[in-house]
């Protein structure tokens, strides 16, 4: 289970510094493929990573921009992923880059997901860098404890691009990708900020518990970097 930490002193300086090292790695790949590949996560947490990010001085238009999951509610809903990635993230220089939003207006999950898996078929796989966050529950990406196809989610070798969600405790339905093109990435980024959530991930890295986050770190091909701050 390799791993490399960063930590640091402040948030702003997490962001920065997570920003800096996304944006170099997708640098790093328009110059060797001609495009760079990114899936990033929303909630809470990366905001202020969004804006650090959205200003770095790259060629955002040989760039494409995707969600690691996806609630089943409009852009214009506060808890929209794709409305954060629009509103924090594609803004000034990154307004260039191609985003693939997850979304699709239809009341079912299940013809959502079918959509959101036609939508992402054709994108540059694999991923330069997927950046993840994490819930105090231990779920990542929607791979929330109580999903009802967990094992299907987890599963690393997996031909699914992206699956739909069914989990009480995910309060909408849900749409993610699955395990095998997060841990497929050229970079697997983990960011979570706050003691609760450093307390969280510490439990499943240990011996004990077993919470969605830890499949990542035993599935991964190569060191998961972990951003924190408190």
């Amino acid at each position: 289970m390799p791993v490399a930490e960063h930590i640091y002193e402040s948030r702003a300086e997490l962001a920065a510094a997570l920003a800096s090292r996304i944006s170099d790695v997708l640098a790093t790949a328009v110059d060797r493929r001609g495009v760079g590949f990114l899936a990033v996560s929303g909630g809470n947490t990366p905001g202020q990573f969004f804006s650090e990010l959205s200003q770095t001085p790259i060629d955002w238009s040989k760039v494409v921009v995707t969600l690691v999951d996806e609630r089943l509610v409009p852009p214009s809903s506060p808890r929209s992923n794709g409305g954060l990635v629009l509103g924090r993230l594609l803004q000034g220089p990154a307004a260039k880059a191609r985003f693939v939003p997850l979304y699709h207006d239809v009341p079912d999950v299940e013809e959502a997901a079918r959509l959101a898996g036609e939508a992402l078929k054709p994108l540059p796989w694999p991923l330069d860098a997927v950046v993840l966050g994490m819930g105090t529950d231990g779920h990542t990406a929607s791979f929330f404890p109580d999903a009802a196809e967990l094992d299907a989610l987890l599963d690393a070798g997996s031909e699914a691009l992206l699956l739909p969600v069914h989990a009480e405790s995910a309060t909408e339905p849900r749409l993610t990708l699955t395990m095998a093109p997060i841990v497929s990435a050229g970079l697997v980024a983990v960011h979570i900020e706050g003691a609760d959530k450093r307390a969280t991930l510490d439990r499943a890295l240990g011996t004990g518990e077993r919470l969605p986050i830890r499949s990542v770190f035993d599935s991964g091909q190569r060191p998961v970097e972990i951003f924190w701050a408190a």
